[in-house]
């Protein structure tokens, strides 16, 4: 006679499995729903965000000349959208003024040089409002600008320019490995970090970030109205808090956003209405956003490490 046991084990689990595959089923269509309605909510938003006679541009992260094109990179601006922001804006005869909204460490020199240029050479009236931090090439831009505001105990400043690299030979050298290069110009593998620098590259090195400090503290100069000695003196790669900015002359004003709109009302003599310049989500950009706020939940470790940018340069020089 067969055991009643041995034949329900089978069934049970036979049910099991089923629940579990409808479970498995609900949430994965949960989930893509979820998505599907992210994606369709945000494109269903204009990409006009206001309307409005005063523009803000943002600056906000490492100034590059595009935008870090990782998949999963963040915190960069690409100095072309901002360039191409500040020309829609003088083009546009309702925007009378601009703002641009700075909370940047710096970037790469022809990135922040770019940028400055676009703001010296605008016709409308501009600020720049400064938040955490405005240095290096981001108080480089912020200098073209006819006013400059920031917190008492904001970061600006930074006038000087690095250059840095990794070097492995130390460790080649524990381990008895060699490095081998065979160039066609004396110079050409300068910077490879399985080698030292020689101190012929090392000076040629330094010569370059001389020229471009120079040029820094010229540019500073002319733009904040300074003799170029004085900002010589002050162009030692030092943050200043915002306070000591304003004595040095680096910045006009202490203020905040609510200083900066009634300045601006002050000199439109008119209300003062903003209309945000951003650049739209993309489609990628709204599926990188759930999964980031997804492994924000997983573990802060795991989000840190798909969002570190790649290092891409041998020597990278900033501002």
């Amino acid at each position: 006679m067969p055991k009643r046991g041995s034949d329900e084990r089978p069934s049970v689990l036979r049910t099991i499995l089923t629940i579990i595959g409808i479970l498995s089923g609900l949430l994965s269509l949960l989930f893509f729903g979820f998505l599907f309605f992210t994606i369709f909510s945000a494109f269903s938003e204009p990409t006009t965000f206001a309307e409005g006679n005063v523009a803000v541009i943002p600056i906000m992260g490492v100034i590059l000349p595009e935008a870090d094109g990782g998949a999963f990179s963040e915190g960069s601006v690409a100095s072309r959208d901002i360039v191409d922001w500040i020309e829609e804006a003088e083009a546009d005869d309702s925007i009378q003024a601009v703002i641009f909204d700075i909370d940047s460490p710096g970037g790469t020199p022809v990135a922040s040089e770019e940028i400055m240029m676009a703001i010296r050479d605008m016709d409308k009236p501009s600020v720049a409002l400064i938040r955490e931090i405005g240095a290096s090439g981001a108080y480089w831009a912020a200098s073209a600008a006819d006013s400059i505001f920031a917190s008492r105990i904001s970061s600006v400043g930074s006038i000087g320019v690095l250059a840095s690299y990794i070097e492995f030979a130390g460790t080649l050298e524990r381990y008895n490995a060699t490095y081998r290069s065979l160039t066609a110009g004396e110079f050409k593998d300068t910077g490879t970090p399985f080698k030292r620098l020689t101190p012929a590259e090392e000076r040629m090195f330094q010569e370059q970030l001389d020229e471009i400090h120079a040029y820094f503290i010229q540019s500073v100069a002319e733009n904040r109205g300074l003799p170029e000695e004085k900002v010589r003196q002050l162009a030692n790669g030092w943050v200043y808090t915002g306070q000591e900015a304003l004595e040095f002359g680096l910045i006009d004003r202490i203020g905040s956003d609510s200083d900066v709109i009634a300045h601006l009302q002050e000199r439109l003599n008119a209300t003062v209405e903003l209309v945000e310049f951003r650049a739209p989500l993309t489609f990628f950009d709204e599926i990188l956003g759930v999964f980031r706020e997804s492994a924000f939940f997983v573990g802060k470790g795991i989000g840190t490490a798909l969002t570190t940018p790649r290092l891409e340069q041998r020597v990278r020089i900033t501002t």
